[in-house]
């Protein structure tokens, strides 16, 4: 995957953000949750979770993070 990127510098030319586009962004975004349900399932050691429980605590741990 080429991932595009444009950077967005300060007045002194120094790199403060970066842009990407539509695609790119929901790929990463996709194999970041992917990658936090994988760990979510593997973190219980002998109670391994189902893939909606997984899911389900997820999405309660990035509530309180104020991720989603």
């Amino acid at each position: 995957m080429v991932i595009r990127r444009k950077y967005i510098v300060d007045e002194s030319n120094k790199p403060v953000g970066v842009q990407l586009d539509m695609k790119t962004f929901n790929h990463i975004e996709e194999v970041l949750e992917n990658y936090a349900l994988a760990h979510f399932i593997e973190e219980e050691e002998g109670d391994q979770l189902s893939l909606e429980d997984a899911i389900a605590l997820y999405r309660q741990e990035g509530a309180h993070a104020g991720k989603l």
